[in-house]
């Protein structure tokens, strides 16, 4: 996969404020405000460069109040990061693409995985298949 990097700059341009904080900060959106997708069959894609990310079919209902998978399209288009801040050990989900905060991954998920990826609904686009 060919990585694409930008400055802050060209991110900016692309981004709304929300999308650059979240996706090129490491900032986390509130809970709850952003997991208006459809719950109809598609493909969530990177919002800063479409990569494709998660299958409407591996999307719960966390209750968290985040777009919650259990698993990414295939193991090649997240990266995985130890994150020790807020006092506390997560792993940080990032696209392998661009390296866009998504989100976290944490081990209370439904099966077949066991996972929870927690992802900030600001960080994805949602196209659905026709």
């Amino acid at each position: 996969m060919t990585k694409i990097e930008k400055s802050d700059e060209q991110w900016r341009q692309q981004l709304s404020d929300l999308a650059f904080r979240v996706t090129r900060k490491a900032a986390t959106e509130r809970p709850f405000t952003h997991d208006q997708f459809p719950n109809s069959p598609g493909i969530f894609r990177c919002v800063c460069c479409r990569t494709e990310l998660f299958n409407s079919d591996a999307k719960f209902d966390s209750g968290t109040g985040w777009p919650s998978f259990f698993q990414p399209v295939n193991d090649t288009v997240i990266d995985e990061f130890n994150d020790d801040s807020l006092f506390q050990r997560r792993v940080e989900v990032v696209c392998a693409r661009c390296d866009a905060h998504l989100g976290h991954v944490f081990n209370d998920g439904p099966e077949p995985t066991g996972l929870r990826y927690c992802i900030n609904g600001v960080a994805l686009e949602f196209e659905e298949k026709a």
